[in-house]
């Protein structure tokens, strides 16, 4: 096993450790995007980004653009998945306000606005990584008892407890996407293996005018062509 470290957050920490990687995987299957933030306060990245946004997307979009050639080398392509999760339920894409500068802070609703925004850009980002027959998905794992619930909501864990999922459980759907055949359409929402709505309420609905905007910052904040 080969352990790399890397703080996604930070875009140079993201592509020094991508150069060292393909360096030694030049053939990459899957990548697996599951780290994760919820600060108790508004945080900046280094490079000036909420640090929500800056781990659960800017990140991992700049990571898997540096590997699209190692993904793209696989005789079947590559498949990229973003660990999402149901609480982008009840966000809305914020398009006009990506590093949350308005209004009161609040730890959980940081943490869904950033999930809705992968869920959102899913499938501007499986359009532009299709060249090279790269498959992008967002999953919401369940309810799962991880460091993050245990230390950021610890009154959910103490009453969901008898339903939180453990460590295979909440990867199954993860694993999954990046395994079966074929690979599953590109750019959708899944849970327990099953493709999801992305909303649930009208209120969350995003119009294109938001998307589009939203892509434009995303496209700045990744310094993507």
């Amino acid at each position: 096993m080969r352990l790399w470290r890397c703080d996604v957050a930070d875009l140079d920490d993201v592509r020094r450790f991508t150069a060292d990687l393909a360096g030694e995987v030049p053939d990459l299957h899957a990548v697996v995007h599951n780290a994760g933030v919820m600060p108790p306060t508004r945080t900046e990245s280094p490079q000036g980004h909420e640090l929500s946004m800056a781990v659960h997307l800017v990140g991992p979009v700049v990571m898997t653009e540096a590997l699209r050639g190692p993904l793209a080398a696989g005789s079947s392509g590559g498949r990229v998945v973003l660990v999402s999760s149901g609480g982008m339920y009840g966000q809305p894409l914020r398009a006009d306000d990506p590093g949350y500068t308005t209004g009161d802070y609040s730890p959980t609703t940081s943490y869904a606005r950033s999930k809705r925004w992968q869920v959102e850009m899913a499938p501007l980002l499986g359009e532009r990584w299709a060249a090279g027959r790269i498959t992008v998905a967002t999953m919401h794992p369940g309810w799962a008892d991880t460091p993050g619930v245990q230390e950021s909501l610890p009154t959910f864990r103490r009453v969901t407890r008898p339903v939180l999922r453990d460590d295979a459980q909440g990867a199954d759907t993860s694993v999954w996407l990046t395994a079966v055949e074929p690979a599953p359409p590109t750019g959708r929402f899944w849970h327990d293996r099953v493709e999801r709505p992305t909303h649930l309420l009208p209120t969350t609905r995003a119009s294109e005018a938001d998307r589009t905007r939203a892509w434009a910052w995303l496209r700045e904040a990744a310094g993507l062509d």
